[in-house]
């Protein structure tokens, strides 16, 4: 089972990325990878294997930003290997996945047959596909990730970060565990309290059918239709 985190922070978080997952590695994994912005700029460091890996990639090439998400990834669709590794970027649009998505099939050949280039055999990159197609359409990020919550049927938790909301994380629920930490100045979000138990002793349970907009004053919790 695939392990989340997402900072929104007041400190540079790719460490402290990292070190959540580690608290998430009783799960087990075969891949790792963190993502952060940071003025204006979208950033990744993904490895296959044992979070060492990515440890590594980090020290050689670190990552700056005070907002980012990490994810810890047991393969299901597509080989453990890095193309495969979360986050998934698709133009300013990262995300990561726990959970399947039933109608990826579907969705990527709609997806394919509007001109859209996939760079991996997951079913999650479809979801960063189809909120990148959105905000072309001209939906801002909310509206975005409604359309797309109502388009995709299976289990997910989702954390999404988009390069023109630098401070906001955008989580939904149905199914895998995903919960909000509350900090002081700083949020945070993971696929349990142990994860986030360092950071915070106040934490939110999302429950199916939840979407979350979470800035680093607080979260907003809405229902698919908004």
């Amino acid at each position: 089972m695939c392990g989340i985190v997402g900072i929104v922070g007041s400190q540079p978080v790719a460490e402290r990325l990292v070190d959540a997952l580690k608290r998430l590695e009783y799960r087990g994994y075969d891949s790792a990878g963190v993502a952060t912005l940071d003025h204006g700029v979208m950033d990744r460091r993904r490895a296959e294997g044992k979070l060492f890996n990515l440890e590594k990639k980090l020290s050689e090439q670190p990552l700056p930003g005070n907002i980012g998400i990490a994810h810890t990834r047991w393969a299901t669709h597509g080989v453990p290997n890095e193309t495969n590794a979360h986050p998934h970027f698709v133009d300013g649009v990262a995300v990561v996945h726990n959970g399947i998505i039933e109608n990826f099939s579907e969705l990527r050949d709609e997806l394919l047959a509007q001109g859209a280039v996939f760079t991996s055999q997951t079913d999650t990159e479809v979801v960063a596909h189809l909120l990148n197609h959105y905000r072309k359409s001209g939906m801002d990020p909310k509206a975005a990730m409604l359309a797309m919550l109502n388009r995709i049927t299976g289990a997910y938790a989702l954390v999404v970060m988009f390069i023109d909301a630098p401070q906001t994380i955008y989580a939904a629920r149905f199914g895998p565990p995903l919960a909000i930490g509350y900090g002081k100045n700083e949020m945070f979000l993971g696929s349990d309290a142990i994860a986030l138990s360092p950071f915070t002793n106040e934490i939110t349970y999302l429950v199916d059918g939840d979407f979350a907009v979470v800035d680093g004053s607080g979260a907003e919790i809405f229902d698919y239709n908004g």
